[in-house]
């Protein structure tokens, strides 16, 4: 508070505490968010009227300029004069000049010019309506300084006020048009003697110095001349605003050659017709049936005292509740219990007619004349959706029927549930229903309301209703009624209410796609012990006695889903997401150039905005909720309403893409900090239009910052190999810590070193700060900045970001394998893996409790996580190289383990026998199960014999990694190959192994053919058939002009098929050098091939996972097995198809990539999907009968699946 204020108030401290009375004077300071309601409690609290009074002004004394203006403005309007002349000449004087001084744009001109005309501050519960408030100000200019009035109309309840403060609290506005001031009255409902005060109070302040006159006028009259010379003489060029008027004599008292804006619940009170226009439509309508009753109707509202409903409210509804019960009870006695009956309509719901047919067991033509009738008197409203109609009710008028009718509601709601289960079968609605979509909304609302608790349990716990609605609607609202009915739910069994959640949880990004995916084989993969498992086997059971493909997952019991929600709402990359501080709400952006919010317990959708012209990179919640920052490639900065949506500001000062932005902690002075690739750091105070202060001293692209815990220091990143930390207050640079120099070598010289520090993150007692580059991560202390401790992530991997556990020693990381690591700093120890996304983690980041967290990915999805669960559960995973034996009703596994031990799984039992350790890259089995072998990545080869745990090592090993390797059907010679161009066999129980070399390259891969002949393929191009026994080439084919992907052999060894990047396939004759047939079409690297049994057909996929069906004999397509169309940026099978497989019979098609598909033949039609935890899958292993298929995602889950007979 200016000191010359703070003067003046304690100079007249004695006369301020003898002479007021507080309540009302605290009631105008708290509408002007001076004044908090604990503080009115204490001022309460004091025993007597001086005391009170002496803590308010002790209070006032401790605030700012606003309290003082405010408390002023307070004395006016109760009629202190006297009081508030003494503080007159203390008044502060804010210029027009000032900057802006809330996050709103309000400039402190604004504010100190609304505060002295009472225009009440913004609710603390605020809607912007930018159409209205512009169409006010445009009405309000066209006075052009002459005298005229502008209405604003609409019912009690629909925000006049706010909106009449809205349109002037506009600095440009203000200026241009009213540059006299504002000056706002709080009219109502009055009689003579209350406008008279009214009046008086106004003069006074419009006269604060008492020029005009010391006395107060004595009459209307008087007043209301007092009021137009003080108008045009004292203030010319002012508003007027005039809230509320009830009737038309009273605004005659303010009709004074001036500008006035005025609000009303009547449009015409003007013209001297009183009514708001709900309750004038009621009593018209009744006025159109009997056009004689008028004084019968005006007197029903003046007599009529209805108990209302809304108490709290501000405003007065006694005439509308009169209203509608006289329209009520003017009803036809039947047609009443009708109305009553949409006392369970919900607000803002919209009722198709066939509903209320169902509900009241008429025809449509039937219900539709009732509802005209409720139509006509005002009653309902109606909305027309081609040739049906939607019916619904006002807002206020379902408060009414609710209050009205409250004991009732139970039965009604019951009502609704029986007739719909005597009219419905859950299985028999169908989505070209008009009633359909409103049952799917509501029906459990109905059942909940209805104390229907079985009913309700019965519903949500059928695996029917979840598939129709969710192929409707999407998971979230299911997930969102899970939540709401959880209590009753729990009743009939808590552990059923938690599976199926977490089922609609965890699949969600797939129930939320097109096509939609078979929920029966959705939940066929839940535990056995889950009642969605039961529901899925029994149907799949049924179904499969109908021709349909189902698959049993046999060992998913060793399988533990860490991830306990998975949403999906972007159609690209997402490349950053956060917590709001409260951890209800969540906000992702990414490359679809869109902001979304959503819940964070169920995944429902709040908003969707289409933020950028360019992909978003980053978004942040400011400390109090209110707000959203995202930043973007289009070099734009944005702040949006995190509520409503709304652009606040946009600030494009940066002159290259915006890498990151922060807001800090505290939500007591807003700032937010933005790093660019321009190199430079930006803070931005929301109150101002520009940049606050620019930090200079990077010399490439800004990375990632952050504030620290106490916002004194803020953290930035950069491609230039540094950590810097600067003085939020001033903006300089503290200090700078070279986290390049920890990645050199004497072999490499500093400058030809390029180390990117990717992001930092600060330890809760703000004392350390951890910092992610290349493979590592460190942890700094700030005052010293001293290396605490580093980490080393693995030669493979690269940290994408990282984010401290805001109350423990734990921290995040993001990994470019697409995992996600917990390390507890302290240790320096992992603490878990967390695997589920199928891309790149772009971010990670804790809950503000530490309970969760999330992740985002290329993968278009995010992820939460339960910190505990994660922490408890972290299981070991598989490689993707395994090998698999068949044998009679046996699954033999052969897999190596995350941590390097060689692992034989009995696919049947599910026991592991781990048998050694070394750096295995691939392995395989013997025919037999006598042996196993496996290749190491530094090219040596074993053989482990299972009987005894003998082990015979190469003599001669590979150059480099070893990447495949196979027995022959003897088990006695081992046949292998490396990233080198050689071919090794080695007959192990006889004689050293020896090399076949004549690849110019890597050989991609080879396939044993009959009578010891090899067949090899490379990435130059060339298909070679070996002779082992003699070691020499027998046949050379030049197949292609790029790497030959893959080849497959037909059955009778006759052909063999060729796959290539150069987008083709081949057919060839082992007795030609020439194609049979080119096979041309594909739109992508054609990845692999696969002959049918019968030696007919030829399948082969792409890279853009379609599936083509080729006739061997002519070359010609048969069948494309991927003609579905689906969402933008997903390939139709999920990504490469890396395998494919035919059945025995030939009517059947297994094919890997993204997830696992099986094909009829005879139509080209998908007849079944399993969507793996995981994606690209390398391989699909099929047992000789077809039954039994085995395969390892990207995660290192392995899958036995069974087709279910």
């Amino acid at each position: 508070m200016d000191a010359k204020a703070r003067n003046c108030l304690l100079q007249h401290r004695e006369a301020l505490e003898r002479d007021i009375k507080t309540s009302y004077i605290m009631d105008h300071m708290i509408s002007n968010g001076v004044l908090t309601v604990s503080e009115e409690e204490k001022v309460k609290n004091e025993p007597t009227q001086r005391q009170r009074a002496a803590m308010l002004i002790k209070m006032i004394l401790k605030k700012d300029n606003h309290s003082y203006i405010s408390f002023y403005n307070a004395l006016l309007h109760e009629g202190y004069k006297d009081l508030a002349a003494l503080l007159h000449g203390g008044i502060p004087v804010v210029s027009s000049s000032d900057g802006k001084d809330s996050v709103s744009g309000i400039t402190s001109y604004v504010r100190t010019v609304l505060c002295e005309g009472g225009v009440p501050q913004r609710p603390v519960v605020f809607v912007t309506r930018k159409k209205l408030v512009n169409a006010i100000q445009q009405k309000l200019s066209k006075l052009n300084g002459e005298p005229g009035w502008v209405t604003i109309y609409g019912m009690a309840g629909c925000g006049k006020s706010v909106l009449a403060a809205e349109a002037v609290r506009d600095h440009s506005f203000l200026e241009d048009c009213f540059p006299g001031g504002v000056h706002w009255v709080s009219v109502g409902k009055q009689d003579k003697s209350g406008l008279l005060m009214k009046l008086q109070n106004l003069c006074a302040r419009l006269d604060q110095d008492g020029s005009f006159s010391q006395r107060l006028p004595l009459n209307i009259e008087e007043a209301k001349d007092r009021l137009r010379i003080l108008m045009l003489r004292k203030h010319p060029r002012s508003l007027l605003i005039l809230d509320d008027i009830w009737d038309p004599w009273v605004l005659k008292a303010f009709d004074n050659q001036c500008q006035i804006l005025l609000t009303t619940r009547d449009k015409s009170v003007t013209d001297s017709v009183m009514g708001s226009p709900l309750v004038v439509s009621l009593i018209g309508a009744l006025l159109r049936d009997f056009p004689n009753r008028w004084e019968y109707y005006l007197r029903q509202l003046q007599n009529k005292q209805f108990k209302r409903i809304r108490k709290s409210s501000s405003y007065d509804y006694e005439a509308l509740d009169e209203a509608m019960s006289i329209s009520v009870e003017m009803l036809r006695e039947d047609i009443k219990d009708y109305y009553t009956d949409l006392s369970i309509v919900q607000k803002d719901v919209k009722v198709p007619t066939k509903v209320l047919c169902i509900l009241w067991d008429l025809e449509t033509e039937e219900v539709e004349d009732i509802l005209q009738e409720f139509v006509n008197k005002s009653l309902l409203f109606c909305d027309r959706n081609g040739k049906s109609f939607l019916y619904y009710l006002h807002d206020l008028q379902v408060d009414f029927l609710t209050e009205k009718n409250r004991s009732q509601l139970q039965d009604l709601h019951k009502k609704m549930v029986t007739q719909f289960q005597r009219h419905h079968q859950l299985h028999s609605l169908s989505p070209d229903q008009e009633d359909c979509m409103y049952w799917y909304n509501f029906l459990a609302y109905h059942m909940a309301s209805a104390n229907m608790h079985k009913e309700l349990c019965a519903l949500m716990f059928s695996l029917d209703w979840i598939k129709a609605k969710t192929e409707l609607v999407g998971p979230a609202h299911l997930i969102h009624e899970f939540v709401e009915y959880r209590h009753i739910l729990d009743e009939k069994d808590g552990t059923d209410c938690e599976n199926f959640q977490e089922f609609l949880s965890l699949n969600g990004h797939l129930l939320g796609r097109q096509p939609f995916p078979n929920i029966v084989q959705l939940g066929l993969c839940e535990l056995e012990t889950s009642e969605v498992y039961r529901q899925a086997k029994l149907q799949a059971k049924q179904e499969v006695d109908n021709g349909m493909l189902y698959l049993e997952w046999v060992n998913k019991k060793n399988m533990k889903n860490l991830s306990r929600l998975v949403v999906r709402p972007h159609t690209d990359a997402v490349y950053h997401a956060c917590f709001s501080e409260d951890g209800q709400r969540i906000a992702s952006c990414g490359a679809d150039k869109t902001l979304q919010v959503f819940k964070a317990e169920t995944g429902e959708k709040l908003l969707e905005i289409k933020a950028h012209e360019d992909e978003v990179l980053c978004c942040a919640f400011s400390a109090d909720d209110r707000f959203i920052a995202t930043c973007s490639v289009d070099k734009k900065v944005k702040i949006w309403n995190s509520v409503t949506g709304e652009l606040v500001r946009i600030y494009d000062e940066h002159s290259e893409q915006v890498n990151c932005c922060h807001f800090t902690n505290n939500s007591n002075h807003l700032l937010l900090a933005t790093g660019s690739n321009d190199y430079f750091l930006k803070l931005w105070d929301l109150n101002q239009e520009e940049c606050r202060n620019t930090m200079f001293g990077h010399t490439n692209s800004v990375s990632h910052c952050r504030f620290s815990p106490d916002d004194q220091v803020l953290a930035s990143c950069s491609a230039d190999g540094t950590l810097k930390l600067w003085d939020v207050k001033s903006a300089n640079e503290r200090k700078s810590i070279t986290v390049k120099q920890f990645f050199l070598n004497s072999e490499e010289p500093q400058e030809d070193l390029e180390v990117i520090v990717k992001c930092c993150s600060w330890s809760a007692d703000g004392a350390k700060i951890m910092v992610a580059a290349k493979n590592k991560i460190f942890l700094f202390d700030i005052h010293t900045s001293g290396l605490l401790a580093e980490i080393h992530m693995g030669h493979h991997s690269t940290v994408q970001y990282c984010d401290f556990s805001p109350h423990n020693h734990l921290a995040v990381v993001a990994l470019s394998q697409y995992c996600v690591e917990l390390w507890s700093m302290d240790s320096g120890l992992k603490v878990a893996d967390c695997r589920g996304h199928l891309s790149w983690v772009h971010c990670v980041m804790f809950s503000p409790d530490g309970a969760s967290f999330l992740t985002s990915s290329d993968d278009q999805t995010v992820r939460l996580w339960e910190t505990k669960k994660v922490c408890k559960n972290s299981a070991t995973v598989l490689k993707q190289e395994i090998d698999v034996v068949f044998q009679e009703n046996e699954v033999m596994v052969l897999a190596v383990d995350n941590i390097r031990r060689l692992q034989l799984i009995n696919g049947n039992t599910g026991q592991i026998d781990y048998l050694t350790e070394a750096q295995v890259s691939c392995c395989c089995l013997s025919p037999h199960l006598q042996y196993l072998a496996f290749g190491t990545e530094d090219g040596a080869i074993q053989i482990l014999e299972l009987l005894n745990n003998r082990i015979f090592q190469s003599r001669n090993a590979h150059k480099t990694t070893v990447r495949h390797i196979q027995f022959t059907a003897d088990g006695k010679t081992l046949i292998s190959s490396s990233d080198d161009s050689a071919v090794q066999i080695w007959n192990w129980q006889s004689e050293d192994p020896f090399f076949l070399q004549a690849h110019q390259e890597t050989v991609k891969d080879f396939k044993l053919l009959k009578n010891s002949r090899l067949l090899s393929w490379s990435f130059d191009g060339t298909v070679k058939v070996w002779n082992i026994t003699t070691r020499r080439i027998e046949k050379d084919f030049v197949c292609h002009q790029d790497t030959v992907l893959s080849c497959a052999i037909s059955s009778d060894a006759a052909k063999f098929s060729s796959t290539s990047a150069d987008k083709t396939a081949k057919i060839w004759s082992f007795e030609l050098l020439s194609p049979l047939h080119e096979l041309r079409g594909h739109k992508g690297c054609v990845r692999c091939s696969s002959f049918s049994v019968d030696n007919t057909m030829l399948a082969t996929g792409d890279d853009n996972g379609e599936i083509r069906i080729w006739n061997v004999s002519n070359g010609e397509l048969l069948h494309l097995c991927a003609p579905i169309s689906v969402e933008e940026g997903a390939a139709t099978h999920g990504g490469w198809v890396t395998d494919l497989c035919f059945s025995p019979d030939t009517k059947m098609l297994v094919s890997a990539g993204g997830y696992l598909k099986w094909w009829n033949v005879v139509t080209g039609e998908s007849s079944q999907t399993f969507y793996t935890n995981g994606t690209n899958l390398k391989k699909i292993h099929v047992s000789p009968d077809f039954k039994t298929y085995v395969t390892v995602d990207n995660l290192g889950i392995l899958y036995i699946l069974k087709i279910l007979e």
